[in-house]
């Protein structure tokens, strides 16, 4: 079917809304593209994976990175800050893999690295990349289209 944002009105605008609210908190552009592509990796939107490189490519990230974010724990290309968002990102994603959805010491982790503010931009980002991940999955968006 037609991506379900572009056929219910004002869903794309407020959803685009959103995600330029995260965009200006100051969280790192790299970092948002880096939670976007390992939640779109976890759930299997293939339409994620492919808009999320593309787009980080186009903001510069290495091919090495890019590659390495699927097994950013092993690799040396992230910073500190990269991987407590990482693995915020993880958590949020994998909500049901154990009682405690975002274990203390991954929160305490991203919260040494960002503030407040950035704290809650990371939350709502990874809580969007889950929704376009759902939405473009349960609707069998193709990679390399864009429907919305």
């Amino acid at each position: 079917m037609t991506n379900p944002v572009s056929v219910v009105p004002g869903a794309l605008k407020a959803v685009y809304a959103l995600s330029q609210s995260v965009q200006a908190t100051g969280v790192p552009g790299p970092v948002l593209e880096l939670v976007h592509l390992r939640a779109s990796q976890i759930n299997g939107c293939g339409f994620c994976v492919d808009y999320g490189v593309k787009s980080a490519k186009k903001s510069g990230e290495t091919d090495e990175r890019l590659h390495g974010v699927a097994a950013w724990r092993e690799m040396p290309y992230f910073t500190d800050a990269e991987r407590a968002a990482l693995a915020l990102s993880e958590s949020m994603t994998r909500l049901a893999d154990r009682a405690d959805a975002v274990p203390g010491d991954v929160w305490e982790a991203a919260a040494k690295h960002y503030d407040e503010q950035e704290l809650a931009a990371l939350v709502l980002w990874i809580a969007t990349t889950n929704f376009y991940n759902r939405v473009n999955a349960t609707t069998r968006q193709q990679a390399g289209s864009q429907t919305w």
